[in-house]
Order: structure tokens, then C-alpha cells, then sequence
């Protein structure tokens, strides 16, 4: 009788929010869902190269999640996470933010390294992983 060791399984360690709204942002987020002019499941957020430090932030509705979407959802939003971003945005929170010249999203992200002088534009290096 060949007797086989038991292997549990070591528990996982809860992963890190990618993204987070405040409760600004979130309020904001549902204020545009509910005068969208056709239903979204959520708000897509990614990051594209452009503008004068790199890259941008880049917000839209999305209609549906795409199979390798991260789907966070934090104060009743929920948020498709483009793949190629996820690394570029582990941690960040997104804020809404009103002044007497401008309403806007403020993405406050620890993976930051620089920022353009308007504000438009960032460079932002990807999250460590496990294996770095």
C-alpha cells in the first residue's frame, strides 16, 4: 500500500486593490452612469502612451467586460480594469475633485514618478511583483 503525504495548500495572501474610489468619485461615477445614454456594466480605466511625460489616464464606459478585465467594485461602482494596466495602477485611488476652474477625476497612484506642469500627463512605472 502506497501511502501518498497530504499536501495542503498554503492560504493565499489577499491581493492588493488595484483601484479605489472615494466617495466623491464614486457618487460621480454614478451620477454620469445614470444620465448614460444606454446602460454600461461599469467604468473602464486603462492607461495609453501620450502627452508629454508618457502616458495618460484613460476613462470610458464600458458596455461589457472583456475576459481578462480585472473587475474591482468598491462603493457600488464597478471598474474594468484594462490587462496591460493593471501593473501601472495597483493601489491608486481615484478622487473627484471640484475647484472654482474645473471639475475632474484625480488619480492619485503610488506607481507615479512624474507628472507634466498641466497635469494631463504622467509617467508611472509598473507595480513590483512577487518575483522582483
Amino acid at each position: 500500500m502506497d501511502i501518498q503525504p497530504v499536501i495542503t495548500p498554503r492560504p493565499r495572501r489577499p491581493r492588493p486593490a488595484i483601484v479605489s474610489l472615494t466617495d466623491a468619485a464614486a457618487a460621480q461615477v454614478k451620477a454620469i452612469m445614470a444620465r448614460a445614454d444606454k446602460p454600461y456594466v461599469g467604468l473602464r480605466v486603462g492607461v495609453k502612451q501620450g502627452g508629454c511625460a508618457g502616458q495618460e489616464y484613460v476613462l470610458s464606459y464600458a458596455e461589457a467586460a472583456d475576459p481578462l478585465d480585472e473587475v474591482v467594485t468598491d462603493k457600488g461602482v464597478t471598474i474594468l480594469i484594462e490587462p496591460k494596466a493593471v501593473l501601472y495602477l495597483v493601489g491608486t485611488v481615484i478622487d473627484y475633485e471640484t475647484t472654482k476652474l474645473a471639475s475632474k477625476f484625480v488619480f492619485n497612484n503610488p506607481n507615479e514618478t512624474d507628472a507634466c506642469g498641466c497635469g494631463e500627463s504622467v509617467t508611472i512605472k509598473p507595480a513590483a511583483t512577487e518575483s522582483d
